[in-house]
Protein backbone atom coordinates (compact mmCIF):
# COMPACT_ATOMS: atom_id res chain seq x y z
CA UNK A 1 0.00 0.00 0.00
CA UNK A 2 1.77 2.75 -1.18
CA UNK A 3 0.75 6.37 0.85
CA UNK A 4 1.66 9.86 -0.09
CA UNK A 5 1.71 11.95 2.93
CA UNK A 6 2.18 15.44 3.27
CA UNK A 7 3.65 17.43 6.71
CA UNK A 8 3.21 21.12 7.28
CA UNK A 9 2.55 21.53 11.38
CA UNK A 10 5.10 23.85 11.55
CA UNK A 11 8.14 25.46 9.54
CA UNK A 12 8.85 22.61 7.17
CA UNK A 13 7.11 21.87 4.29
CA UNK A 14 7.59 17.86 3.53
CA UNK A 15 5.86 15.34 1.13
CA UNK A 16 6.84 11.71 1.23
CA UNK A 17 6.11 8.08 -0.48
CA UNK A 18 6.00 5.42 1.66
CA UNK A 19 5.17 1.88 1.45
CA UNK A 20 3.56 -0.56 3.74
CA UNK A 21 4.52 1.72 6.68
CA UNK A 22 7.99 0.60 6.63
CA UNK A 23 9.74 1.51 2.84
CA UNK A 24 10.15 4.90 1.88
CA UNK A 25 9.91 5.47 -1.32
CA UNK A 26 10.91 9.55 -1.50
CA UNK A 27 11.35 11.63 1.58
CA UNK A 28 11.18 15.72 0.42
CA UNK A 29 11.79 18.36 3.27
CA UNK A 30 11.83 22.35 2.35
CA UNK A 31 12.74 23.94 5.60
CA UNK A 32 11.81 27.62 7.06
CA UNK A 33 14.56 27.59 9.42
CA UNK A 34 16.51 30.18 7.81
CA UNK A 35 14.04 32.54 7.21
CA UNK A 36 12.50 32.36 10.67
CA UNK A 37 16.32 32.33 11.93
CA UNK A 38 16.43 36.41 11.34
CA UNK A 39 12.89 36.71 14.08
CA UNK A 40 14.34 34.22 16.61
CA UNK A 41 11.78 31.98 15.97
CA UNK A 42 8.96 30.98 13.75
CA UNK A 43 6.19 33.34 12.53
CA UNK A 44 2.88 31.57 12.15
CA UNK A 45 1.69 33.90 9.51
CA UNK A 46 4.65 33.69 7.45
CA UNK A 47 5.18 29.94 7.85
CA UNK A 48 1.62 29.16 6.46
CA UNK A 49 3.01 31.67 3.49
CA UNK A 50 6.23 29.98 2.86
CA UNK A 51 3.96 26.88 2.77
CA UNK A 52 1.41 28.16 0.21
CA UNK A 53 4.40 28.81 -1.83
CA UNK A 54 6.14 25.44 -1.45
CA UNK A 55 3.56 22.90 -1.04
CA UNK A 56 3.17 21.83 -4.86
CA UNK A 57 6.45 22.31 -4.97
CA UNK A 58 7.66 19.11 -2.62
CA UNK A 59 4.65 17.36 -3.83
CA UNK A 60 5.93 17.15 -7.61
CA UNK A 61 9.15 16.55 -6.21
CA UNK A 62 8.18 13.25 -4.10
CA UNK A 63 6.54 11.83 -6.81
CA UNK A 64 9.40 12.13 -9.15
CA UNK A 65 12.04 10.81 -6.54
CA UNK A 66 9.30 7.68 -5.97
CA UNK A 67 9.24 7.46 -9.30
CA UNK A 68 5.59 7.12 -9.23
CA UNK A 69 1.68 9.72 -10.48
CA UNK A 70 -1.00 10.41 -8.41
CA UNK A 71 -3.22 7.21 -9.50
CA UNK A 72 -0.44 4.92 -7.82
CA UNK A 73 -1.56 6.00 -4.63
CA UNK A 74 -3.50 4.00 -2.88
CA UNK A 75 -3.87 6.80 0.13
CA UNK A 76 -3.28 10.42 1.01
CA UNK A 77 -2.47 11.45 4.27
CA UNK A 78 -1.71 14.62 5.99
CA UNK A 79 -0.96 15.88 9.65
CA UNK A 80 -4.18 17.87 10.65
CA UNK A 81 -2.60 18.75 14.43
CA UNK A 82 -1.16 19.44 16.97
CA UNK A 83 0.84 22.85 15.12
CA UNK A 84 0.34 25.87 13.75
CA UNK A 85 -3.72 26.56 12.49
CA UNK A 86 -2.76 28.46 9.47
CA UNK A 87 0.22 25.65 8.93
CA UNK A 88 -2.05 23.14 9.43
CA UNK A 89 -4.18 23.96 6.90
CA UNK A 90 -1.85 24.13 3.72
CA UNK A 91 -0.84 20.22 3.96
CA UNK A 92 -4.78 19.00 5.01
CA UNK A 93 -6.42 21.10 1.95
CA UNK A 94 -3.61 20.15 -0.62
CA UNK A 95 -4.12 16.09 0.90
CA UNK A 96 -7.37 16.63 0.74
CA UNK A 97 -7.92 18.15 -2.82
CA UNK A 98 -5.33 15.03 -4.06
CA UNK A 99 -7.87 12.53 -2.42
CA UNK A 100 -11.00 14.84 -4.05
CA UNK A 101 -9.26 14.41 -7.06
CA UNK A 102 -8.10 10.51 -7.79
CA UNK A 103 -10.94 9.83 -5.03
CA UNK A 104 -8.47 7.66 -3.16
CA UNK A 105 -8.86 7.56 0.57
CA UNK A 106 -7.44 10.59 2.85
CA UNK A 107 -6.03 9.99 6.31
CA UNK A 108 -5.52 12.32 9.32
CA UNK A 109 -2.62 11.98 11.51
CA UNK A 110 -2.11 13.33 14.83
CA UNK A 111 1.49 14.67 14.99
CA UNK A 112 2.80 13.27 18.24
CA UNK A 113 2.00 9.75 16.56
CA UNK A 114 3.66 10.61 13.42
CA UNK A 115 6.83 11.17 15.65
CA UNK A 116 6.22 7.49 17.23
CA UNK A 117 5.52 5.96 14.17
CA UNK A 118 9.09 7.54 12.75
CA UNK A 119 10.58 4.47 14.71
CA UNK A 120 8.32 1.82 12.27
CA UNK A 121 10.15 3.14 9.24
CA UNK A 122 12.89 0.98 7.89
CA UNK A 123 12.72 -1.02 10.75
CA UNK A 124 11.12 -4.10 12.00
CA UNK A 125 9.77 -2.68 15.57
CA UNK A 126 6.18 -3.21 16.60
CA UNK A 127 4.11 -3.48 19.88
CA UNK A 128 4.38 -3.45 22.31
CA UNK A 129 7.24 -1.03 23.68
CA UNK A 130 8.09 2.04 25.65
CA UNK A 131 7.89 4.88 23.63
CA UNK A 132 10.19 9.07 24.91
CA UNK A 133 8.53 11.15 22.94
CA UNK A 134 10.90 14.64 22.98
CA UNK A 135 10.46 17.68 21.27
CA UNK A 136 10.59 21.21 21.35
CA UNK A 137 6.93 21.08 22.36
CA UNK A 138 6.39 17.71 24.48
CA UNK A 139 8.07 15.33 26.58
CA UNK A 140 6.26 12.20 27.58
CA UNK A 141 6.99 8.27 28.30
CA UNK A 142 4.24 6.28 26.28
CA UNK A 143 3.33 2.53 26.53
CA UNK A 144 2.54 1.56 23.03
CA UNK A 145 0.31 -1.43 24.29
CA UNK A 146 -0.58 -1.81 20.33
CA UNK A 147 -0.40 0.31 17.19
CA UNK A 148 -3.95 2.06 18.07
CA UNK A 149 -3.48 1.39 21.63
CA UNK A 150 -1.46 4.26 23.62
CA UNK A 151 -1.01 5.58 26.84
CA UNK A 152 0.87 8.39 28.25
CA UNK A 153 2.78 7.24 31.48
CA UNK A 154 4.24 10.25 32.29
CA UNK A 155 4.81 13.69 30.96
CA UNK A 156 6.26 17.00 31.88
CA UNK A 157 4.55 19.43 34.49
CA UNK A 158 6.02 22.52 32.70
CA UNK A 159 8.78 23.26 29.63
CA UNK A 160 9.19 20.39 27.46
CA UNK A 161 13.15 19.20 26.94
CA UNK A 162 13.18 20.90 23.72
CA UNK A 163 11.65 24.26 25.00
CA UNK A 164 14.50 24.02 27.93
CA UNK A 165 17.11 23.34 25.28
CA UNK A 166 15.71 26.42 23.23
CA UNK A 167 15.50 28.59 26.09
CA UNK A 168 19.42 27.57 27.66
CA UNK A 169 20.60 28.25 24.45
CA UNK A 170 19.19 31.79 23.92
CA UNK A 171 20.84 32.63 27.91
CA UNK A 172 23.74 31.38 26.33
CA UNK A 173 23.17 33.66 23.53
CA UNK A 174 23.46 30.80 20.69
CA UNK A 175 21.38 31.52 17.65
CA UNK A 176 18.03 30.51 16.65
CA UNK A 177 17.87 26.56 16.20
CA UNK A 178 19.28 26.78 19.14
CA UNK A 179 18.99 23.46 20.64
CA UNK A 180 21.24 21.66 18.19
CA UNK A 181 23.73 24.38 18.92
CA UNK A 182 23.64 23.83 22.40
CA UNK A 183 24.05 20.09 21.66
CA UNK A 184 27.32 20.78 19.77
CA UNK A 185 28.97 23.60 22.52
CA UNK A 186 28.28 20.72 24.96
CA UNK A 187 30.32 18.38 23.29
CA UNK A 188 33.24 21.18 24.06
CA UNK A 189 32.41 21.22 27.80
CA UNK A 190 32.50 19.39 30.98
CA UNK A 191 29.60 17.75 31.53
CA UNK A 192 30.47 17.29 35.21
CA UNK A 193 31.66 21.25 35.87
CA UNK A 194 28.76 21.88 37.95
CA UNK A 195 26.00 19.89 39.35
CA UNK A 196 22.86 21.10 38.18
CA UNK A 197 19.14 20.02 39.89
CA UNK A 198 16.89 17.57 38.69
CA UNK A 199 13.16 18.27 38.85
CA UNK A 200 11.03 16.61 41.72
CA UNK A 201 7.74 15.43 40.74
CA UNK A 202 4.89 13.28 42.39
CA UNK A 203 4.43 11.07 39.79
CA UNK A 204 7.68 8.89 39.19
CA UNK A 205 7.55 8.93 35.54
CA UNK A 206 6.46 13.24 34.97
CA UNK A 207 9.46 15.59 34.07
CA UNK A 208 9.91 18.82 35.42
CA UNK A 209 12.41 21.56 33.32
CA UNK A 210 11.86 24.87 34.79
CA UNK A 211 13.89 24.40 37.69
CA UNK A 212 16.63 23.48 35.38
CA UNK A 213 16.40 26.09 33.41
CA UNK A 214 16.49 28.82 36.53
CA UNK A 215 19.46 27.09 37.68
CA UNK A 216 21.20 27.31 34.53
CA UNK A 217 20.40 30.93 34.08
CA UNK A 218 21.82 31.72 37.83
CA UNK A 219 24.88 29.81 37.25
CA UNK A 220 25.25 31.81 34.14
CA UNK A 221 24.98 35.32 35.86
CA UNK A 222 27.02 34.41 38.41
CA UNK A 223 30.22 32.37 37.26
CA UNK A 224 32.78 33.42 34.88
CA UNK A 225 32.45 30.04 33.28
CA UNK A 226 33.22 28.18 29.78
CA UNK A 227 29.97 28.59 28.05
CA UNK A 228 30.69 25.19 27.07
CA UNK A 229 30.87 23.92 30.47
CA UNK A 230 27.71 25.26 31.30
CA UNK A 231 25.84 23.70 28.59
CA UNK A 232 27.31 20.54 29.02
CA UNK A 233 26.21 20.51 32.73
CA UNK A 234 22.98 21.50 31.16
CA UNK A 235 22.95 18.77 29.17
CA UNK A 236 23.80 16.08 31.13
CA UNK A 237 21.14 16.74 34.05
CA UNK A 238 18.52 17.24 30.94
CA UNK A 239 19.67 13.88 29.34
CA UNK A 240 20.14 11.75 32.91
CA UNK A 241 16.87 11.90 33.70
CA UNK A 242 14.82 11.39 30.36
CA UNK A 243 17.40 8.25 30.34
CA UNK A 244 16.90 6.98 34.11
CA UNK A 245 12.45 7.41 34.07
CA UNK A 246 11.96 5.54 30.75
CA UNK A 247 13.84 2.50 32.03
CA UNK A 248 12.08 2.82 35.13
CA UNK A 249 8.91 3.01 33.11
CA UNK A 250 9.81 -0.07 30.99
CA UNK A 251 10.93 -1.91 34.21
CA UNK A 252 7.25 -1.23 35.89
CA UNK A 253 5.96 -2.92 32.83
CA UNK A 254 8.20 -5.80 32.55
CA UNK A 255 8.73 -4.54 28.55
CA UNK A 256 12.17 -4.69 27.15
CA UNK A 257 11.88 -2.67 24.13
CA UNK A 258 12.57 1.04 24.45
CA UNK A 259 11.82 3.70 21.48
CA UNK A 260 12.91 7.21 21.13
CA UNK A 261 11.55 9.57 19.02
CA UNK A 262 11.28 13.31 18.28
CA UNK A 263 13.30 15.97 16.91
CA UNK A 264 15.29 15.84 20.63
CA UNK A 265 16.28 12.29 19.73
CA UNK A 266 18.19 13.56 17.31
CA UNK A 267 20.77 14.68 20.00
CA UNK A 268 23.65 13.14 20.43
CA UNK A 269 24.08 12.61 24.24
CA UNK A 270 20.22 11.28 24.16
CA UNK A 271 21.24 8.71 21.68
CA UNK A 272 24.91 7.38 23.10
CA UNK A 273 23.47 7.48 26.96
CA UNK A 274 20.60 5.02 25.79
CA UNK A 275 22.78 2.80 23.57
CA UNK A 276 25.16 2.73 26.43
CA UNK A 277 22.43 1.72 28.95
CA UNK A 278 21.03 -0.53 26.49
CA UNK A 279 24.06 -2.16 25.97
CA UNK A 280 23.97 -3.55 29.69
CA UNK A 281 20.89 -4.86 29.54
CA UNK A 282 21.08 -8.19 27.59
CA UNK A 283 18.46 -9.17 26.06
CA UNK A 284 17.15 -5.27 25.41
CA UNK A 285 16.14 -3.98 22.51
CA UNK A 286 16.48 -0.09 20.97
CA UNK A 287 14.67 1.98 18.50
CA UNK A 288 15.61 5.27 17.48
CA UNK A 289 15.41 6.82 13.88
CA UNK A 290 17.85 8.06 11.77
CA UNK A 291 17.83 11.31 12.06
CA UNK A 292 16.75 12.84 8.97
CA UNK A 293 13.12 11.12 10.37
CA UNK A 294 13.74 12.63 13.65
CA UNK A 295 12.65 16.06 12.97
CA UNK A 296 9.25 16.83 11.18
CA UNK A 297 9.16 14.67 8.01
CA UNK A 298 6.47 13.05 6.24
CA UNK A 299 7.42 10.07 5.68
CA UNK A 300 6.51 9.30 9.54
CA UNK A 301 2.86 10.79 8.76
CA UNK A 302 2.77 8.22 6.12
CA UNK A 303 3.76 5.81 8.34
CA UNK A 304 1.13 6.88 10.64
CA UNK A 305 -0.99 6.80 8.32
CA UNK A 306 -0.55 3.22 8.14
CA UNK A 307 -0.36 2.08 10.88
CA UNK A 308 -3.00 4.20 12.96
CA UNK A 309 -5.21 6.33 11.01
CA UNK A 310 -7.40 9.56 11.95
CA UNK A 311 -10.52 9.30 9.71
CA UNK A 312 -11.96 12.72 10.85
CA UNK A 313 -10.73 16.00 11.87
CA UNK A 314 -11.93 15.96 15.02
CA UNK A 315 -10.93 13.19 16.71
CA UNK A 316 -7.38 14.08 17.24
CA UNK A 317 -7.25 12.43 20.47
CA UNK A 318 -5.16 9.49 20.22
CA UNK A 319 -3.00 9.29 23.49
CA UNK A 320 -4.65 9.06 27.36
CA UNK A 321 -3.34 9.10 30.35
CA UNK A 322 -2.80 5.56 32.59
Amino acid sequence: MKILALESSCDETACAVVEDGRRVLASVISSQADFHAQYGGVIPEMAARQHLDTINFVIEAALSQAGCELNDMDAFAATLGPGLVGALLVGANAAKTLHFITEKPFRGVNHLYAHVASNYLESDLSPPFICLLISGGHTQILHIADYNQIKILGETLDDAVGEAYDKVARILDLPYPGGPLLDKLAQEGNPKAYALPYGKTDQPFDFSYSGLKTATLRLHEREHAFKSDIAASFQEAATNILVKKTLAAAESLNLQTIAVAGGVAANSAVRQKFEAAIAQRPGWKLYVPKLKYCTDNAAMVAASAFFNPITDDISMEVFSRG
